[in-house]
């Protein structure tokens, strides 16, 4: 029987250059449910390693959560901020799209995929690099892979253009200075390792809208295959 233990995604910005834009794009993204008794979150590395502690990542099912294979992040019960899965919506107007919580809490959101630096690998393991990507169509030409982003510059809002979202447009693989803003990894909440100041992404609501964002309180969420 499963724990309802929360894990969270987390974003560490470790490039020894701009010291200024580490800070702020070193933040916490999201969470599942481990089959475990200790808390995970993930942690997106700006140097990507194959290293891993060999643990597995599971679902709330009790499966382990597989490199391709599409999965929904919905959020906790205990989740205050209500809404339901991820999925994409424009902020200024522009592409590519920013990752967002549906409004509803019924809706599932649109599925993702984790992609492991490490091709070789049969199952998402703690502390292994990964990138990771809706599993959908849109409008814009760019990908689907998550990166850590600004609002927008057409967004008039001070309070805004300080923030740093969760954007698609990213890259698969190809780790170095080019994609430092795409790698993820999972850790057990708590772990040491995060040298530089980190914050947590929480839900920001503007607009009517629940952007995934740098903020005080980290989100919860539970993966689910799909």
């Amino acid at each position: 029987m499963l724990t309802d233990i929360v894990s969270f995604i987390h974003y560490n910005h470790k490039m020894k250059f701009n010291i200024l834009v580490q800070t702020l794009l070193c933040t916490l993204l999201s969470s599942f449910y481990p089959s475990s008794t200790q808390p995970l979150k993930t942690i997106v590395n700006t140097t990507p390693t194959s290293t891993s502690t060999g643990m597995t990542a599971f679902d709330i099912d009790g499966h382990e959560v597989q490199p391709g294979i599409k999965y929904y992040i919905n959020p906790v019960q205990s989740n205050s901020s209500g809404g339901g899965g991820l999925s994409l919506a424009s902020r200024d107007g522009f592409c590519p799209p920013f990752v967002v919580q549906e409004n509803n809490q019924l809706s599932k959101g649109l599925p993702l995929r984790f992609l492991p630096l490490d091709t070789k690998q049969n199952a998402i393991t703690l502390s292994g690099d990964l990138n990771i990507v809706f599993n959908a169509a849109t409008i814009c030409v760019q990908s689907t892979v998550w990166r850590i982003s600004s609002g927008g510059s057409n967004i008039d809002d001070t309070l805004t253009r300080r923030r740093y979202y969760v954007r698609s447009g990213g890259m698969v693989g190809k780790p170095g200075v080019g994609t430092i803003n795409n790698w993820f990894r999972i850790e057990k909440v708590g772990a040491i390792g995060c040298k530089v100041v980190c914050g947590d992404i929480g839900i920001l609501e503007e607009n009517g809208k629940k952007w995934l964002a740098l903020d005080d309180q980290p989100f919860a969420f539970m993966f689910k295959r799909a």
